[in-house]
């Protein structure tokens, strides 16, 4: 008698219900949500602005970590082991390019000569003048250096402080041309960069101390003027280099966050330090201070070298302006 064959079981075919194109969406996801990460933090990693559309990127570096992290929880859901890999490795990347840039304490030595306050604020085509003056009266920093200050503005700032601040260096012009150091400290060498707007400075008497004071204000890294831009902050790299070895305080509206290599240059020529990573506040923002979207990118700063030490950094907010000011205690060293 024939044995009964009996049929043997047919594996169930992996369903093409909607597993597999939803995990290939998530997959399509996943890589798009990659592409600008990889690419701003690639720039950052090479130490390169490149050009447009990465230095105004590069301003939104740090929140880059959302859109890198849903792609790794995307990668994950589509079960694609290799771009799961590559998601990971791009938000280890950008995330590591959060920490501060460089070291979180100066090498300044021997005594203390001089306690003093430096406030540097934009006050937006001088619409901030009011509030800069209240706030001068409240906190009475020794130092001032304010970008936006056409004529009227630096007017309004040497008349009410005549007797508090009498020493100044400027450069006059309408709008945002205009800047204004204003100093409690004798004023020596005045000279100002070549710049579209303002950049005065000037050589102050601190504590027996001959100290080079800087505003800087280069242009914004708009689309059809990033090579303006890196132009000009070359030429504050080159200011700060010239320095090097004496102390040196170089304040104002950079237009630049840490994670901009023309920054970065600038503090590595001058052997400078910002006073807010020093403050441990290196990724408090102060722009844009008005408006529907809130702060979310440090632009405006004071840098040191290496004879000050930092007691402490605050950001008032002036209204009338879309910065918030920067307002550092510092104590300047012998050096010896």
């Amino acid at each position: 008698m024939d044995r009964v064959r009996t049929a043997e079981p047919v594996p169930p075919t992996d369903p093409v219900s909607p597993l597999r194109p939803r995990r290939r969406l998530a997959a399509w996801a996943a890589g798009l949500l990659l592409a600008v990460p990889a690419l701003v933090t690639g720039c950052r990693l090479l130490d390169t602005d490149a050009v447009t559309p990465v230095p105004q990127l590069l301003s939104l570096l740090p929140w880059l970590t959302v859109p890198a992290g849903l792609a790794v929880l995307l990668a994950a859901a589509a079960r694609r082991r290799a771009l799961s890999l590559v998601a990971v490795v791009v938000l280890a990347a950008t995330a590591r390019t959060v920490l501060p840039y460089g070291p979180d304490t100066t090498t300044a030595h021997g005594p203390v000569v001089a306690r003093l306050r430096v406030l540097a604020a934009n006050v937006e085509f001088s619409r901030a003048t009011d509030a800069l003056i209240g706030t001068i009266r409240r906190e009475r920093p020794q130092l001032v250096l304010v970008s936006e200050c056409d004529p009227a503005c630096g007017r309004a700032l040497t008349t009410a402080f005549a007797a508090e601040l009498p020493h100044h260096a400027s450069v006059e012009g309408a709008g945002s041309t205009g800047s204004v150091l204003l100093s409690a400290y004798p004023l020596r060498d005045r000279a100002a960069l070549p710049a579209a707007m303002g950049m005065p400075g000037a050589t102050a008497e601190i504590g027996g101390r001959s100290v080079r004071v800087q505003l800087a204000h280069p242009l914004p890294p708009l689309p059809r003027q990033v090579h303006r831009w890196k132009r000009e902050l070359a030429r504050v790299r080159d200011a700060a280099a010239r320095h090097t070895g004496d102390p040196l305080l170089l304040a104002g509206d950079f237009n630049a966050s840490q994670d901009h290599a023309a920054l970065r240059a600038v503090l590595d020529a001058g052997r400078l330090h910002d006073a807010a990573r020093l403050a441990g506040a290196a990724r408090t923002p102060t722009w844009p201070a008005e408006g529907t979207l809130p702060p979310y990118v440090q632009i405006d700063h004071v840098l040191v070298s290496d004879d000050f030490t930092v007691r402490g950094v605050r950001f008032p907010h002036l209204p009338g302006t879309d910065h918030r000011a920067v307002l550092a205690d510092l104590d300047l060293h012998t050096g010896r």
